[in-house]
C-alpha cells in the first residue's frame, strides 16, 4: 500500500504539480543480494523504468538505522520512493509498479484480468512468493550440511552467523536510544527472534524443504505443458504462456537465489525437472535478469 510522506527525508521527491507517473523519478532504497530487491529490480528492468538506485547494505546492518527505519518501520527492504509514496514491501512494490506505469511504451508483466492466462500467472504468482526464502537463507547459513555447492563463501556464513547472533542486542541498543523509535525497534526483535528459533530447527528446515519439492513438481508439470502446446523446435514459451510475466519474475529469481544457497542439484541437478533446468538456463540468458542478477 502506497502511503505519503509525513516527513520528507532530505533528497526525497515531491510529487511535481502536473507532472505524469513516468515524470516524476524512482528512488528505490534495496541491497543487491536481497531476494525480495532482486525481484522488484528485475520487474524495474523488464518494465525499463528509469529509477535511481541506494543500496542499504544489510552486512553493515544499514536498514537498521534510524533514518531507514523512519522510511520503514520494519526495517526491511527494498522501499520505493514515488513523488509523494512511499511503497514497502516487494509485492506491493511490484503491484504499484504494474498499476501505475499503464502508456503503451511501458511492457506489462500481468495479463488483464479478463484473459484465461490470468488466473494462471496469479496463482503461479502467488504459490512462489508464500515460499520461505528467508528461512531457506538462515537454514543454508546456520546448517551448511544441508547444502550442495553452496555459493556463499565460508568466511562469510561465519560473519554472517555472528552478525545474526548480534543483531538482537544491536536493535535492543538502538531502541534506547531512538525514542521515537522504540516500538518499532522492539517489533523488529521480536520478529527476528522468533524467526531464528524455526531457522535453526533442523527438523522445520527439512519439513520446508520437502515442501518447496511440491512446488517444484508443480512447475515442472507447469513448463511441460507448455512444451506440449507448442512442440515445434526453436519455440520456447515461458511459465505460462508466450509473454514473460510476474510469474516468471518470481520463478527466476526464486531459481537463482536457490542455486547461489547451494539448492540446485538437490532440486534441478542430475536430470531431476529437466524443464525447471532448461527454464533456468534460459532465464541466465535474458538480458534484463543478466543485469540485474548480481
Amino acid at each position: 500500500m502506497a502511503r505519503r510522506q509525513d516527513e520528507q527525508r532530505a533528497g526525497a521527491p515531491l510529487m511535481a504539480e502536473g507532472k505524469s507517473d513516468a515524470e516524476v523519478k524512482l528512488i528505490l532504497y534495496h541491497w543487491t543480494h536481497s531476494f525480495s530487491s532482486q525481484k522488484v529490480r528485475l520487474v524495474i528492468a523488464e518494465k525499463a523504468l528509469k529509477c535511481e538506485e541506494h543500496d542499504v547494505s544489510l552486512p553493515l546492518s544499514e536498514h537498521n538505522e534510524p533514518w531507514f527505519m523512519r522510511l520503514n518501520s520494519t526495517g526491511e527492504v527494498p522501499v520505493l520512493i514515488h513523488g509523494e509514496n512511499i511503497i514497502c514491501e516487494a509485492t506491493q512494490i511490484i503491484d504499484y509498479l504494474e498499476q501505475t506505469f499503464l502508456d503503451e511504451r511501458t511492457p506489462r508483466l500481468m495479463p488483464d484480468k479478463g484473459s484465461m492466462y490470468y488466473p494462471r500467472v496469479q496463482h503461479y504468482r502467488e504459490l512462489l512468493d508464500s515460499l520461505p526464502m528467508d528461512a531457506y537463507t538462515h537454514g543454508c547459513i546456520l546448517h551448511p550440511e544441508l547444502t550442495v555447492d553452496s555459493m556463499i563463501p565460508a568466511y562469510a556464513t561465519t560473519r554472517i552467523r555472528s552478525q545474526i547472533g548480534n543483531t538482537e542486542s544491536e536493535l535492543k541498543k538502538l531502541a534506547e536510544e531512538n525514542p521515537d523509535l522504540q516500538e518499532a525497534y522492539i517489533a523488529k526483535q521480536k520478529r527476528l527472534k522468533s524467526k531464528l528459533l524455526d531457522h535453526d530447527n533442523v527438523k522445520y528446515l527439512k519439513k520446508i524443504l520437502d515442501e518447496l519439492e511440491k512446488v517444484l513438481d508443480q512447475v515442472e508439470t507447469e513448463l511441460q505443458r507448455r512444451n506440449e502446446e507448442t512442440p515445434e523446435e526453436g519455440h520456447q514459451p515461458w511459465l505460462c504462456g508466450e509473454a514473460f510475466t510476474l510469474a516468471d519474475v518470481s520463478l527466476a529469481v526464486t531459481l537463482h537465489r536457490l542455486k547461489f544457497l547451494g539448492f540446485a542439484r538437490r532440486n534441478w541437478g542430475n536430470g531431476k525437472r529437466p524443464n525447471l533446468e532448461t527454464y533456468y538456463e534460459r532465464v541466465l540468458k535474458r538480458k534484463t535478469f543478466n543485469k540485474k542478477r548480481d
